[in-house]
């Protein structure tokens, strides 16, 4: 039998047809169990099969368009669609489209498996059931507490220019990320109004953990602001608990 030698593959970093950034981990961003990366997916290329064993997770598809596979079935992601993916369930991510895809993966420990769950933006912008309509700002209710998971709750909030969120909260039992999507503004997290221990202007791409008993106001300037919002804790939307 002739044995076929097969050529040697130079991969150049930057030639890279699929890249994933961790973001941080619970130990790095001050947490107790989110964690949080992003996908950058070239046009037509394909991710390897994907799990976590032990932890529950949220795509977000922020630019581009994305393609999910889970336990056979293909998922179309537009621009802010949404994909809660169960605890140990295999997926992966293809870019069927003429642009990069990017999308970000928020991550906390899990003990069910739950079932997956897409939310379609273009749908939820039009279900006002889904939509708190508060001043000078929408949120979108993208996985809410009436969908089935342990720990996870997302959305996305739209700011108009010279916006601010008003009256500042915090959460005792919930812990929180940001994830800045489109527009300029800043962002506050501090314990106490007298320590104003974190004050940063923010970008689209940037990130800002919000771990547990800090205010959190954020602020945009003369453009929009969109941004996700995924917490990780108890399961109730902070609208609805005095």
């Amino acid at each position: 039998m002739t044995q076929s030698i097969k050529a040697a593959v130079l991969c150049r970093s930057a030639d890279s047809p699929v890249t994933y950034r961790e973001h941080f981990t619970p130990e790095s961003g001050n947490l107790e169990f989110l964690s949080c990366g992003e996908f950058e997916i070239k046009p037509g290329a394909s991710t390897q099969p994907l799990a976590f064993p032990h932890e529950e997770a949220l795509l977000f598809s922020w630019r581009g368009n994305a393609t999910a596979r889970v336990a056979g079935i293909d998922y179309e992601m537009a621009e802010y669609d949404t994909l809660y993916l169960p605890k140990g369930q295999t997926w992966s991510l293809s870019n069927p489209g003429p642009e990069p895809a990017r999308l970000w993966l928020t991550r906390a420990p899990a003990e069910n498996m739950h079932p997956v769950f897409h939310t379609q933006f273009a749908k939820i912008s039009q279900d006002e059931s889904r939509i708190r309509r508060l001043s000078k700002r929408n949120v979108y209710m993208m996985f809410d507490v009436s969908e089935s998971a342990d720990k996870l709750v997302a959305g996305y909030s739209f700011f108009e220019p010279y916006s601010r969120s008003w009256p500042p909260h915090n959460h005792t039992d919930q812990e929180e990320v940001y994830i800045f999507l489109a527009g300029r503004g800043s962002m506050e997290v501090y314990e106490s109004p007298e320590q104003l221990t974190f004050v940063r202007e923010v970008n689209p791409g940037d990130v800002v953990t919000i771990p547990y008993f800090n205010y959190h106001p954020v602020f945009a300037q003369e453009e929009p602001v969109v941004f996700i919002w995924c917490i990780a804790g108890a399961r109730y939307w902070v609208g609805d608990k005095n």
